[in-house]
C-alpha cells in the first residue's frame, strides 16, 4: 500500500540570510549555520524512518548543496534528483542584493512591506508571490506530483516563496492567510496525500 510522501524543505540559512540582503535568483551558498541546519534536517528524516525514492531542486546552490546534504546524512547520496528554475525563489528584481533596511530607506517601509507580503504585487523587475505561483506549479503538477501519487517517496528542497506556493495549493489556503505561513529554514514539512492529490496528513518537523 503506497503511503504517497511528499516531504517539502526549504533550504538552510544562506550567506544573503545572515546579511539581511534580497536574494531572489542570486545565488550565494549556505552559511556554515545553514549547513547544520541541512544535516539536522536529514538527521529528523531518518529518525523519523522515511527514506526517499526521488528528489527535486532549484537551480539555486543554496538549495542543491543543503539536499545533498539531507541526503549524505540520511545515507541516500545516490538518489536520482531533477534541478528546475521552476523551483527557485521569487525574483527580487531591483531589490536583489539590496540591505533590507536599505531598501526601506530608499522606498519607504510601507512600499517594502508590500512588495515583500502583499500576494499579487510585484517588486520593480522582479516577482510577486502570485507570479511564483505561476511558474512553480504547473512544474508541480507535471512532474513532481505524479511521482507521489505513483507511491515514489519525494523530496522538494527549495525556497521560502516557491514552497509557499506549493503549500498554498495543498492545504488551500487563500492568498491572506499563505502571507502569514512561516517557513524555517531547514525544518522539513512532511505530507501524506490521498489518491485524489487532496492531503491526508501535514506534520512540520520545524524544532
Amino acid at each position: 500500500m503506497s503511503d504517497r510522501l511528499l516531504v517539502l524543505v526549504r533550504h538552510g540559512q544562506s550567506e544573503w540570510n545572515l546579511k539581511n540582503l534580497f536574494t531572489g535568483w542570486k545565488d550565494p551558498d549556505l552559511t556554515e549555520l545553514g549547513r547544520d541546519e541541512a544535516k539536522q534536517a536529514g538527521r529528523k528524516l531518518k529518525a523519523q524512518g522515511f527514506s526517499f525514492d526521488i528528489a527535486f531542486t532549484s537551480a539555486l546552490t543554496r538549495a542543491q548543496n543543503t539536499l545533498d546534504i539531507i541526503l549524505k546524512e540520511m545515507g541516500q547520496g545516490g538518489l536520482p534528483i531533477h534541478k528546475n528554475l521552476a523551483l527557485n525563489e521569487r525574483d527580487y528584481g531591483d531589490l536583489s542584493g539590496l540591505n533590507k533596511d536599505e531598501a526601506r530607506k530608499k522606498w519607504g517601509e510601507e512600499q517594502v512591506h508590500i512588495w515583500r507580503r502583499s500576494y499579487d504585487v510585484p517588486p520593480p523587475g522582479g516577482e510577486s508571490l502570485k507570479d511564483t505561483l505561476a511558474r512553480t506549479l504547473p512544474y508541480f503538477v507535471q512532474e513532481i506530483l505524479p511521482c507521489v501519487l505513483r507511491g515514489e517517496r519525494t523530496l522538494v528542497v527549495a525556497h521560502g516563496n516557491s514552497l509557499r506556493a506549493l503549500i498554498m495549493v495543498l492545504e488551500k489556503l487563500t492568498p491572506e492567510t499563505i502571507l502569514k505561513r512561516e517557513l524555517a529554514t531547514g525544518a522539513p514539512v512532511i505530507y501524506r496525500l490521498n489518491a485524489d492529490a487532496t492531503v491526508a496528513s501535514v506534520l512540520d518537523l520545524a524544532a
